[in-house]
């Protein structure tokens, strides 16, 4: 498990700019995940020296496996990635083969929204490993539908060591009135998921606790800024999910050990 760390820039911004922060890491690593538009006199700065080659950026892994037919635009996650190359990857890399189907549908379905972007499943699921382990923090589960039992809820976010940002859904996804509070594999704040909720699973509604809908959001999020394909602008955007060196270098580390494990030879 990383080390704690925590910014004091939510807490000099927790006003102003609360509507727009991200998410948190889950509660050991007490990670502040904030868009880039809450810091905008922070940016990674072009001089600092970039990590070593093992943990620079997601490589490109082979693409996900789209069943034949299927429309991104229209089809559940479940629907939309095929089964056996699901289950071929959750055993090359140890992801569970639900999130990989979650990671792999974000995927495509970016993909078909936005060809540019070029995502990659990969990174997906390095911010699922880090954020909360795929949806297996403290205790959770990931069923065969994609949800997350019981919910994964970082800290509340009321300045003691973390940021404070104060209630803004009435406690209706985190449970808290008062204060903010992550929530789900991919810890979104809720008001960052009200403006960037996704419906991966096509039921209708937008679920933070559903590892289908918190990827699909995650890959919109991350793609809003334009392509991925560079080095600088992977990092780049990895960074407005979690303005920390360290966060974008586990991100990294573990997305391409992922591409590693399924790549030929």
């Amino acid at each position: 498990m990383a080390a704690r760390r925590t910014t004091p820039l939510v807490r000099a911004h927790r006003r102003r700019f609360a509507a727009l922060a991200v998410g948190l890491g889950i509660a050991p690593a007490a990670v502040v995940v904030l868009l880039a538009a809450c810091l905008p006199t922070v940016s990674a700065p072009a001089e600092r020296p970039l990590p070593p080659v093992s943990s620079r950026w997601a490589t490109t892994p082979p693409p996900a496996l789209a069943v034949a037919g299927a429309d991104p635009s229209r089809a559940p996650a479940i629907d939309l990635v095929d089964g056996e190359w699901a289950a071929s990857v959750a055993g090359a890399t140890g992801i569970p083969r639900r999130a990989v189907i979650a990671y792999a549908a974000a995927d495509l379905t970016v993909a078909h929204e936005e060809p540019a972007c070029a995502i990659g499943w990969t990174t997906l699921a390095g911010i699922g490993w880090v954020e909360s382990h795929h949806g297996s923090y403290g205790g959770a589960t990931l069923d065969d539908s994609g949800l997350v039992s019981p919910r994964i809820l970082g800290p509340r976010l009321n300045g003691d060591g973390v940021g404070a940002i104060e209630d803004t859904d009435g406690g209706s996804l985190d449970g808290d009135d008062q204060w903010d509070r992550a929530v789900g594999p991919l810890q979104f704040i809720p008001e960052t998921w009200r403006r960037w909720g996704a419906d991966g699973n096509a039921d209708g509604t937008r679920d933070p606790n559903h590892i289908d809908d918190a990827a699909l959001a995650a890959a919109r999020y991350l793609c809003r800024s334009g392509p991925l394909e560079s080095e600088r602008a992977w990092r780049d955007a990895v960074f407005t999910y979690n303005p920390l060196t360290r966060y974008i270098d586990d991100v990294a580390t573990r997305a391409n050990e992922y591409a590693r494990s399924v790549s030929p030879g």
